[in-house]
């Protein structure tokens, strides 16, 4: 018999996000700036929005997904609640904290060198020896965007000019985008925050087209090594995004000490994307209500002491 929480809805299993308004942060940056930080989500991050509605909304026993820690964990707990399987697979480069999670949630790990071999085709090649699991993108899965798009009906109240984005895949920013239109939230300008050196999203926009990385990215924002925007994300982006900011390496890693020290917020790297579109551009944001999305915090002990410094 499955856990009866195969009978909670969504919204009555994921916690609200949390809204932090930081003078220190305020004054430093000369930005009327709230967060919007999902690091006290279920597994740390957003991803259990997502992860928890596709368990729910599909019918298999078992699902099949590839991640680099966020979703594998968050679909791992989902699953775990749920009473059904998970297998996830993960580069070999992927957070220690993120694949000890998705172990410690009960589902099978399978770890790839991504040099040798993708994670889409290895997804493949465990779909043929698993034919009854669903095979789920962490982000181009309309359960997924249909997941996110609860924390854009949590913006869409607070009638932010700017809200900031950290873009890989593109699951987050289409489910917020989706939730803000279905509230009439439409005045809302939805910028992306994408690393400098995985810019495929950026150059898509500009492109009016999908341009695809051709290795996986080698930034810090381990959540954004993507190398392409799905499908589905791209048909809601490509009309709905004002801008992606590309923001260098050295400007996630400010920002994710910036929020340290000024709010008391602990973020993973790819959570510090838009506070670093910010750093990089803040002109752009002056005299606006700039809401920056926090994404996660599930960063590793030593790398986050390395960035502290």
């Amino acid at each position: 018999m499955r856990d009866s929480y195969q009978m909670i809805p969504l919204r009555d299993t994921f916690r609200p996000t949390t809204f932090i308004e930081s003078s220190k942060l305020r004054d430093h940056l000369g930005l009327d700036i709230t967060i919007a930080s999902e690091t006290f989500q279920h597994t740390g991050s957003f991803k259990f929005r997502a992860g928890y509605n596709l368990a729910l909304s599909v019918p298999n026993d078992s699902i099949l997904t590839a991640s680099s820690g966020n979703f594998g964990q968050a679909l791992a707990y989902a699953c775990k609640l749920l009473g059904k399987k998970c297998t996830v697979v993960m580069p070999e480069t992927s957070a220690r904290v993120k694949v000890d999670a998705v172990r410690g949630f009960g589902a099978t790990v399978d770890l790839i060198d991504v040099k040798k071999v993708g994670r889409g085709e290895r997804v493949a090649q465990l779909a043929e020896k698993m034919p009854d699991a669903y095979v789920a993108s962490a982000y181009d899965d309309k359960f997924v965007i249909e997941g996110n798009s609860t924390l854009g009906d949590e913006l869409a109240s607070h009638r932010f000019d700017v809200v900031v984005v950290p873009i890989g895949g593109g699951g987050l920013i289409s489910g917020i985008i989706t939730g803000l239109c279905r509230n009439g939230a439409t005045s809302t300008t939805v910028v992306g925050a994408e690393p400098l050196l995985g810019n495929d999203a950026a150059r898509s926009l500009k492109a009016g087209e999908i341009v695809r990385n051709e290795v996986e990215p080698k930034t810090i924002a381990d959540g954004a090594r993507t190398i392409s925007l799905g499908n589905l994300n791209w048909a809601i982006i490509k009309d709905n995004v004002r801008e992606i900011i590309e923001v260098p390496d050295e400007k996630i890693a400010e920002a994710l000490r910036t929020y340290f020290s000024l709010a008391n917020l602990k973020c993973e790297p790819t959570g510090a994307l838009s506070l670093g579109a910010l750093l990089e551009r803040p002109k752009d944001f002056v005299g606006k209500k700039v809401c920056v999305i926090v994404s996660g915090g599930n960063v590793d002990v030593d790398v986050y002491k390395a960035i502290l410094g």
